[in-house]
């Protein structure tokens, strides 16, 4: 009997968000239950940490070069075949509810799903419209509890047993300005949650591009991811600017010999500060505590699922996934968002579920990437991968039968060269099991309202198991020379083997290299 299948996505959810993780930050219990009954697995990483790419790559198992969907500006044709389309047509009722990301109107609206809403753009996380096949409406209430119930709805009417079910649940939390239900408000009011131990990073002994990055809690934080206010009202906000369009209104760092009062644009209440390391503390327990609020609703509700499944006879034959479209900083190097091909950004949660398959309690370090969802679904299914489809399927990963061959290797590519907003620049590089090697490349390629920085190219290699908070790069290290070459091979393979084109040229660089080391 082909089992049903749930997908749940959330967005910008960190692993480290997750108790089942491990890293004390908050307890998620159902969550939890899913890692309990089923396999938590700790090397799934995204192709490209940016939302619109990465739910391309899920979708249609393909690389974005090859999907033509690599930056947010970027929409999916949906002309291209998918997985909810493979599925349609092998006897499985589809749906799609909550956030889609991937573009609006007819060229771009959801295709192969039977049944479909999904929020314009990031969508609203209070009274969210919806985008459907019939039109637009809004609903009243909570986003997260919203998109449940229509995938409970959708659940109830089709699990007759004569078709199995297709569900891709959506949630658009916690992504900023993180907005909790106020049944979370009072989470951790009377204690501080710890502080990354890489916080006060000075990105030396890196490449330029962290030093240059705009993601730092301490200044680059808007008033509304923070829910602060000044004293003057939200009208008057210093930190507001106008840049290449686009207005900026961001909580501005406190200098030595400053002060600054704020206010908290709920209760009114004022802070003021003197210290800039105790104003950027401050501002991390506010995004921190906001943050995992609103995470909080996501568990309640994959509570709800998991309880309807249980009550309905429907557990034993549902694969239930979790994951998130990519990582998120959660202070590690100072920094939130994502973006970047560093750990915190590029490994996506990913728990799986499915009674007399996937072992219960397992861990996996196998690597695997998004592009595998959709095979992993199809194989689940018993339907062929088709040819177009890059991806392998992750079964036997997920029922700790990993073959001797699995290619443990992950490639990222990020194409959004030094956004205005955020700074960050364009780069690719490949992750095994120890090593991680990262291009920056350093050119725009020409992309709408990107900006050249004018560094030249850069190098970075970190050891990840000698140092796992990706604090010193390495490339340059004699020691470490006959890595580089074995990094920069597979990346070499990799890029042919799925076709994306180089920036570098590998003989000119081993050249260089060897020549400076003489």
């Amino acid at each position: 009997m082909r089992p049903n299948i749930i997908f749940i996505l959330s967005d910008d959810h960190a692993a480290r968000a997750i108790s089942a993780y491990g890293a004390g930050l908050n307890q998620t219990p159902n969550l939890d239950r899913l890692a309990k009954e089923g396999i938590r697995h700790d090397a799934c990483y995204v192709t490209n940490s940016i939302c619109t790419p990465s739910r391309a790559a899920i979708l249609t198992g393909t690389h974005n070069h090859v999907n033509c969907v690599t930056t947010l500006d970027t929409h999916l044709d949906n002309r291209w075949p998918n997985v909810a389309k493979t599925l349609q047509q092998n006897g499985y009722k589809t749906a799609i509810f909550g956030k889609w990301h991937l573009g609006e109107g007819k060229a771009h609206e959801p295709a192969g799903f039977d049944e479909w809403a999904v929020v314009p753009g990031q969508g609203d996380y209070w009274d969210p419209a919806f985008i459907t096949a019939q039109g637009r409406k809004r609903i009243a209430g909570y986003a997260t509890d919203i998109i449940t119930d229509m995938s409970l709805d959708f659940i109830g009417r089709n699990s007759d047993g004569e078709e199995p079910f297709f569900l891709m649940c959506h949630h658009k939390a916690p992504h900023r300005n993180f907005q909790p239900h106020p049944k979370w408000e009072h989470l951790w009011e009377s204690q501080d949650l710890p502080l990354p131990e890489s916080f006060n990073d000075t990105y030396e002994n890196r490449a330029k591009a962290a030093e240059a990055a705009k993601m730092r809690v301490r200044s680059d934080m808007n008033w509304e991811d923070l829910g602060l206010v000044q004293p003057e009202g939200p009208s008057d906000v210093a930190g507001e600017l106008m840049v290449d369009g686009w207005w900026v209104r961001k909580v501005p760092e406190l200098r030595a010999g400053e002060s600054i009062t704020v206010v908290d644009a709920k209760t009114g209440e004022n802070f003021t500060f003197d210290d800039p390391q105790a104003f950027a503390e401050f501002k991390y327990q506010r995004y921190m505590k906001r943050y995992l609020r609103t995470v909080q609703s996501i568990d309640e509700n994959i509570g709800r699922l998991l309880d309807y499944l249980d009550e309905n006879g429907l557990a034993e034959n549902t694969l239930v996934i979790y994951s998130s479209d990519q990582g998120f900083f959660l202070g590690e190097h100072g920094w939130f968002d994502k973006r970047f091909m560093y750990e915190e950004s590029l490994q996506m949660p990913f728990l799986a579920r499915l009674p007399g398959s996937i072992p219960a309690g397992v861990t996996s370090r196998d690597i695997c990437c998004n592009v595998d969802f959709a095979p992993t679904f199809l194989d689940y299914a018993g339907v062929a991968k088709p040819s177009y489809m890059q991806g392998c399927s992750m079964r036997p990963v997920l029922e700790m039968q990993t073959p001797n061959d699995w290619e443990q290797l992950a490639y990222h590519r990020y194409w959004m060269h030094n956004d205005v907003i955020h700074g960050a620049w364009a780069h690719y590089g490949v992750r095994d099991q120890r090593y991680k090697l990262i291009y920056w490349y350093n050119e725009d390629l020409g992309q709408v309202g990107a900006r050249a920085n004018g560094a030249p190219p850069e190098w970075e290699l970190f050891d990840c198991e000698l140092d796992p908070f990706e604090l010193t790069n390495v490339a340059d290290k004699p020691e470490y020379s006959e890595i580089f070459k074995t990094l920069l091979s597979k990346l070499d393979r990799k890029m042919a083997e799925i076709g994306d084109i180089p920036r570098h040229d590998s003989q000119a660089i081993l050249k260089a290299r060897q020549e400076k080391a003489a």
